[in-house]
């Protein structure tokens, strides 16, 4: 592992555990330089390929994942533990399906299952781009069937 500090590769592990959604953490110091930093580790079961609306075909990116998340989540008070665990099951029901080809569909439709149980303002958010909300009456339809469900 490469110090972000000085750049050297030797570094030493002082400390690992894992954690709540399934990663390791590892505290790290740099024998160079003596700076201190922790990794996080976790285990990827398959390559996924996304398949987007374009028919194009892109890795999967939980960064990008989670940036959408916490996008729909601006300013609202969530437990961020809750978010994390919910962003580590959407990726492990995605790895753990039979197929690496996943449509963005697929994707919208957990994060949005995810985030109705977590923030329904976010749940709305995030509706409103995946579903292309182009009129505030595409807000109404939605909102107004939302109500019909709870």
């Amino acid at each position: 592992m490469r110090c972000p500090y000085c750049q050297s590769e030797d570094t030493q592990v002082k400390d690992s555990r894992p954690t709540e959604d399934g990663a390791i953490r590892r505290r790290r110091v740099c024998s160079d330089c003596g700076g201190r930093f922790t990794t996080f580790e976790r285990v990827q079961l398959r390559e996924l390929t996304v398949i987007k609306k374009s028919g194009k075909r892109v890795p999967f990116d939980r960064d990008k994942l989670e940036k959408s998340v916490h996008t729909a989540l601006r300013k609202r008070d969530a437990d961020p533990d809750r978010v994390e665990r919910m962003i580590s099951g959407i990726v492990r029901q995605l790895e753990s399906q039979g197929e690496g080809d996943i449509e963005t569909s697929r994707i919208g439709h957990l994060v949005m299952e995810g985030l109705k149980q977590i923030d329904e303002v976010a749940y709305v958010r995030f509706a409103s781009v995946y579903q292309d909300f182009q009129e505030a009456k595409d807000f109404e339809g939605f909102l107004r069937e939302m109500s019909k469900e709870g």
